[in-house]
């Protein structure tokens, strides 16, 4: 895994100029809230101009100073309590029309994921649900829910999916106590990253199982401990997680495994329409 900012901070502090290493000092003892600072702001606070600020980004390796605040955002990402992501997300959002600012952002995670998702990586998920003996789907708090849709499909388009429902690491691993070799277990972890997760796909993983993870980045403590990685961020909308980018990633996903299985699929859904229109599951009834 890439060494994250602080790691970068601490290697170049020998070679800094005075005022560079106040800037790494407050960054190293306050970088949840550096993060969320303009260069002005920043410099001012530390007692340099602004362009000191922008220098020192470039000297640490990064293309300006917004590269630089984006790696500290993604080291923040999944420690930020509620409280503090409504806090750093208010002026954003309320010194605007809220809809617009809300759909806004959700868009551009979509057109971000577009453009960053691994194509190969995509692919071989695809594989290995294919090929998988048994696929266990994992996913607690806010990412239930993206596991819950996925498993809603996936179980129609393969017969061996089980998903896990519990919040509980214990629960979990009895759960997915036979997982092993042949097995594919999809772990679906956002920021705050749930530690009955990260234990799940721990065992997964120590099991011999293949791992997927859809997670947000390579910061994510899924990303070593999976075979293949599929990324789609999630930045905070205040308290609230966006979900949208991993929600079309895993529609690509569904549409791709159902297209593999393409002659299946229409066998499926045939005799769902059968039994649908025989036990009156859908429409209206004249019956009060």
């Amino acid at each position: 895994m890439k060494k994250d900012v602080l790691h970068i901070i601490q290697e170049n502090m020998a070679g800094l100029s005075k005022g560079q290493k106040r800037i790494a000092a407050y960054i190293l003892s306050d970088y949840d809230k550096a993060a969320f600072m303009t260069a002005s702001k920043l410099g001012e606070l530390v007692g340099v101009s602004e362009s000191t600020v922008v220098r020192f980004a470039a000297l640490l390796g990064y293309d300006g100073y917004p590269a630089m605040q984006k790696a500290l955002r993604e080291l923040v990402r999944g420690k930020l309590t509620s409280l503090q992501r409504i806090q750093t997300s208010n002026d954003q959002l309320f010194s605007s029309d809220v809809i617009n600012s809300v759909m806004q952002m959700d868009m551009e995670k979509i057109r971000i994921a577009t453009e960053e998702v691994d194509r190969a990586a995509f692919t071989q998920v695809v594989d290995k649900l294919m090929g998988a003996r048994h696929i266990y789907i994992l996913g607690v708090r806010s990412s239930s829910f993206l596991a819950g849709y996925l498993y809603f499909y996936l179980h129609l388009i393969f017969e061996n999916v089980t998903l896990v429902t519990s919040n509980s690491a214990g629960d979990i691993l009895e759960s997915i106590l036979r997982i092993g070799p042949g097995d594919v277990l999809v772990g679906i972890c956002f920021p705050r990253y749930s530690k009955a997760t990260v234990k799940g796909v721990q065992f997964a993983h120590d099991r011999g199982a293949d791992v997927v993870a859809i997670t947000d980045s390579d910061m994510s403590p899924l990303y070593s401990l999976a075979s293949s990685v599929l990324l789609a961020r999630s930045d905070m909308i205040s308290f609230v997680d966006s979900l949208v980018a991993p929600f079309s990633l895993l529609n690509a996903l569904i549409v791709a495994a159902g297209h593999r299985k393409n002659t299946d699929i229409a066998q499926i859904f045939n005799r769902l329409e059968g039994i649908w229109d025989e036990y009156g599951v859908f429409g209206y009834s004249d019956e009060s």
